[in-house]
């Protein structure tokens, strides 16, 4: 319930601020050009400064980290480029170039999906910093987490004799060596994963179950069976965060008994649970490693992560949809015949050849668009047509409507590009059946619910405007109630059941008190039940651009009703 109130303030907040931005980094952006094209304008690069100073203002205020965080990086990078900057500044200019593309592409990004993903800017925070030879940023530090404090551990009195733990310790940590070196080598990385996942799990049996480090084996085994599970990407950081493991390993085998009493950088933990977080393993094991640090399961795992990176600095918004609109005109085309063969209104003999060619051209399309799934489930339709083409046999309806279903596939995807862009999620649509939540014809018909709504809303308030100037001419009224009717029943299936509640609320009162009634209200009833109507329309208006929509304007439409005697 937090997340989406957070959500609807971000997003609310951005409606406001979002044209101020747009300009303010166009603004940053041609001072930057400026100044690179002459590095004696100082006033250039100040401005540059000062636009990239009052962008990171606005995202404070509207609290979307990742781009407040990337400002001030940027702004760091650029106090580092002097006024006259020479030949040896260019790798500094070009950074700070490619953080203003990026910080453009993420505000599409956000303005577009009204999701807020700081880890997706990390990485060109990252180049940021080692530009101007800062240390990089772990890829946790997004990651919120409430780790207890660490508190120096008694040592632990255990069953096992000092020199059998020592030799115990040596073997685990000789297995975590060579599951280590494997990692580092990248070579036979199933193995690797294995090894140190047993060795974890071993040091774990060796050690109290009441020690900081025992916490940390867990989630090193956790950790390395989840990367291997789910084959996520072994990154330098993440070589360099198991070589840090390594160092409690080679203390408890030099150490012994007492090296188990020792603390456990917060830092590391905070790695690891990130790691075992983001893969979006659903084990048994894995969920309740998660309850116990009062983390929930996430759904925007690493694959996830990984195909919004790509959409980040893949083509634009406004590309995409030109492309949707090309490929689904083409795609309309390809219905229609099979629409007309399928009823069998086709006579001419070249109709099969003709669907199969056009399927073969969008196929190779989408060949080019990197779209392989796609393609061929497009391509070996095209090869069941010109099959049945020059065989002359005509296709039963069943295999039409396999024909018919791929084709649905496709166009699903295509639906879909706009808001996943060209990435491993969009192509997966090939072979993955989509649910009712995420179809895209579920969103095309939320979109039309979401237009009639606000018209029906905007017509009520006009209607109740001309009844007042007509001094209560109740034809005015006629077909209000009967609208708000059909629209409610319509908020209802797309499931806004509270907003559906206070139409049909508003419904009621103008049905009562301006219908039926014989004395026109006062002034402040009209205006109450005008509030109770415009908090609607904007609240409609919100889910437009985010699921949850401002709730903050249903409990304002909520008190004016209740003001009004018609509480929903």
């Amino acid at each position: 319930m937090a997340e989406s109130s957070l959500k609807a303030k971000q997003s609310s907040s951005f409606n406001l601020v979002q044209q101020e931005i747009v300009n303010t980094i166009n603004e940053a952006e041609a001072s930057l050009d400026r100044f690179q094209e002459n590095r004696e304008s100082g006033e250039d690069l100040q401005n540059c400064v000062d636009g990239l100073n009052q962008l990171r203002g606005i995202f404070t205020l509207i609290e979307l980290n990742g781009g407040t965080l990337l400002c001030q990086e940027a702004v760091a990078l650029a106090n580092e480029v002097p006024v006259g900057a020479g030949e040896d500044k260019n790798p500094l200019l070009a950074a700070l170039s490619e953080a203003i593309f990026v910080l453009r592409r993420y505000t599409e990004y956000f303005e577009h999906r009204r999701e807020d993903h700081p880890e997706l800017l990390l990485a060109m925070i990252n180049r940021l910093r080692e530009a101007r030879h800062a240390k990089p940023l772990p890829e946790s530090y997004f990651f919120e987490v409430d780790f207890e404090p660490n508190t120096p551990s008694p040592v632990p009195q255990l069953d096992i004799p000092p020199e059998r733990f020592a030799r115990r310790a040596r073997q685990l940590r000789l297995m975590y060596q060579v599951g280590l070196l494997g990692l580092l080598r990248k070579r036979e990385l199933e193995n690797s994963y294995r090894l140190i996942e047993r060795a974890a799990s071993g040091f774990c049996r060796l050690v109290s179950t009441e020690s900081a480090i025992h916490t940390l084996w867990e989630l090193v085994a956790c950790a390395a069976d989840c990367m291997r599970e789910k084959d996520m990407l072994l990154s330098a950081g993440r070589q360099r965060l198991f070589m840090k493991v390594e160092t409690y390993a080679r203390e408890l085998a030099r150490l012994g008994v007492i090296a188990a009493a020792k603390n456990v950088r917060e830092t590391v933990a905070r790695d690891l649970l990130y790691i075992i977080w983001l893969s979006g393993s659903t084990s048994e094991s894995t969920l309740a490693l998660l309850k116990r640090f009062g983390v929930e399961p996430t759904t925007f795992n690493e694959s996830r992560l990984s195909a919004h990176r790509s959409m980040l600095m893949g083509p634009g918004t406004d590309v995409l949809r030109s492309l949707g609109k090309a490929l689904q005109e083409e795609l309309d085309q390809v219905k229609d015949r099979l629409d007309i063969l399928e009823r069998g209104l086709e006579d001419d003999p070249d109709a099969l050849d003709q669907l199969a060619l056009a399927l073969g051209r969008l196929g190779n399309t989408l060949l080019m668009l990197d779209l392989r799934k796609l393609s061929d489930l497009l391509m070996r339709q095209r090869n069941r047509l010109e099959g049945w083409a020059s065989q002359n046999v005509r296709p039963r309806e069943d295999e039409l409507m396999e024909v018919a279903d791929a084709i649905l596939n496709v166009e699903q995807a295509i639906l879909q590009l706009e808001d996943d862009g060209l990435t491993h999620e969009t192509d997966k649509l090939a072979t993955t059946a989509t649910s009712l939540e995420t179809s895209p014809y579920l969103t095309q018909a939320q979109l039309v619910v979401f237009s009639e709504s606000q018209s029906a809303l905007s017509l009520a308030k006009k209607a109740i405007t001309a009844y007042i100037e007509s001094g209560g001419d109740k034809l005015h009224l006629a077909n209000v109630v009967p609208t708000l009717e059909t629209i409610q029943g319509a908020l209802i299936m797309i499931g806004q059941t509270r907003a559906a509640k206070d139409l049909a609320a508003c419904g009621q009162c103008i049905q009562d008190k301006l219908v039926d009634a014989e004395q026109r209200p006062d002034s402040q009833f009209l205006e109450t039940l005008a509030d109770a109507l415009t908090a609607l329309e904007y609240y409609v208006d919100s889910l437009n651009r985010s699921e949850v929509g401002t709730v903050e304007l249903l409990k304002l439409c909520d008190e004016s009703l209740s003001q009004l005697g018609y509480a929903a």
